[in-house]
């Protein structure tokens, strides 16, 4: 088993929240909203190995409702609205929250998985060599 060459863990998760690479930070990760391309149009890195699953809309949840609501809470005990000012408040912002930042951690945990070798990103890994081929160190 060979050693892997150690991999910038938060440059690679910070092209991935940017929606790049996470091998050359300039490719698109995304060929659609959340469809990860099979490689990365700029340097060809393999991406389809990536095993996000549930992750990414489980913090995506987590992290806007300690956004959202701490904010709605607030405002409840500051101005009492009605309950329809609330749905226009908080919905279009949940909704645009969750719309902003899904795919950006998708691309992080997608970095973060390339930067640590997880699954097919290690080219020792059997998932590598069950898609025919690996990615390059």
């Amino acid at each position: 088993m060979a050693i892997l060459p150690k991999r910038d863990f938060w440059r690679a998760a910070w092209s991935g929240f940017s929606l790049k690479c996470p091998k050359c930070s300039k490719g698109d990760i995304f060929g659609k909203f959340l469809k990860v391309n099979d490689n990365c149009p700029a340097c060809g890195e393999a991406l389809h190995h990536h095993r996000a699953d549930d992750a990414p809309p489980y913090f995506t949840i987590f992290i806007v409702g300690h956004i959202t609501i701490p904010l709605m809470i607030a405002m409840e005990l500051l101005y009492r609205p009605s309950l329809w000012v609330h749905s226009l408040i908080w919905l279009p912002l949940t909704l645009a929250l969750c719309y902003w930042l899904l795919p950006r951690i998708k691309g992080a945990l997608i970095g973060i998985q390339w930067a640590v070798h997880m699954h097919g990103f290690d080219p020792n890994h059997d998932e590598a060599k069950e898609f025919g081929g690996h990615s390059s160190p």
